[in-house]
């Protein structure tokens, strides 16, 4: 295994951001997800999603790490439309950067998920 070099194996600061959308509000919802993640009827003039942009990687549910201009961006964006943003800058090894990229890429969100934001679901039991 190759020596820890904390010069060369530590991204740039970053910016963790979370969003949350109360539940109640569906169409909110809908617009944080078409912002975030895109619209399967976008024009090739539409902005790229904030999901595809350099540098963007998606943690989890309502969870981003992205660089802090994007992060600034897309959390004066999602304010404006009445979610909550938490932002906070960090520092990650490339290499634990990298894990959360190959994760994602293994569990793309498929475009049909953006239609379904705001649907209720039946709840199957475990």
């Amino acid at each position: 295994m190759a020596e820890f070099d904390p010069v060369r194996d530590w991204s740039e600061p970053t910016v963790l951001l979370s969003y949350d959308v109360a539940g109640a509000a569906r169409s909110l919802s809908v617009r944080v997800a078409q912002l975030i993640f895109g619209r399967p009827d976008a024009g090739p003039d539409a902005p790229s999603p904030y999901i595809a942009r350099p540098g963007v990687v998606w943690i989890g549910q309502s969870v981003l790490l992205m660089p802090g201009p994007v992060a600034r961006e897309l959390a004066e964006k999602l304010r404006g439309l009445g979610a909550t943003v938490t932002t906070a800058r960090v520092t990650i090894a490339r290499t634990e950067l990298e894990a959360f990229r190959r994760r994602r890429q293994r569990r793309s969100v498929p475009v049909s998920m953006l239609a379904d934001v705001g649907r209720s679901r039946e709840v199957l039991p475990r």
